[in-house]
């Protein structure tokens, strides 16, 4: 599951680009998905996938606890100040509120969704650590269905990027891994041959 250059993922046609420049895209990884038929969108991916495509490993889990238990001592994911807690929803034009597939602001489990298109999701979660966007987006191709993920974050603070520092190791070793090997293990559950 590699990391992939920013530069092929500004060069896939996703609303994003626009909708989030100026905002630094920290990292996008990508996995590459057996196409057993064609016209499969992350829409009906994540649908069949009961909104949960991503199954975090027992490790993972553990970090994700920590994490939590970690921000609920020190008081990481509270409000930030009221100038650095402006959601990204603010930034949706008409034309992308009719053509969300779920309304912003929807709950899905720590984050709230921005828009949801037909294969292009954005997620966000602000608290006093950072503000940071997830997008999850499937392309598919002659061969194969490319699902990409990619982490943008934005600053609250001047703790951002050490709390950034922090915890790119788990990220990139561990978490992001594991998460996209689900995604593999739950296309093929649910767009698997026969």
């Amino acid at each position: 599951m590699p990391q992939v250059s920013k530069r092929e993922f500004e060069r896939v046609p996703l609303r994003v680009h626009d909708f989030l420049a100026g905002v630094a895209l920290h990292d996008v990884w990508a996995v590459d998905l057996p196409r057993w038929r064609a016209g499969v969108t992350l829409d009906e991916f994540l649908r069949a996938a009961s909104n949960h495509p991503f199954t975090p490993s027992t490790v993972v889990r553990m970090l994700i606890n920590i994490r939590l238990s970690i921000g609920r001592l020190f008081g990481l994911d509270g409000e930030p100040a009221a100038s650095t807690r402006e959601s990204f929803a603010t930034r949706l034009t008409a034309a992308d509120h009719s053509r969300s597939l779920v309304p912003p602001g929807t709950k899905e489990g720590l984050f709230r969704v921005v828009y949801r298109f037909e294969n292009e999701q954005l997620l966000e979660v602000i608290n006093r650590t950072a503000h940071a966007a997830a997008l999850s987006a499937l392309v598919e191709t002659a061969r194969a269905y490319r699902f990409y993920f990619g982490v943008y974050v934005r600053s609250v603070g001047r703790f951002t990027p050490l709390y950034m520092a922090l915890i790119d190791p788990f990220r990139k070793l561990v978490v992001y891994p594991s998460l996209l090997r689900s995604i593999r293990a739950n296309w093929n559950q649910h767009f698997g041959s026969a």
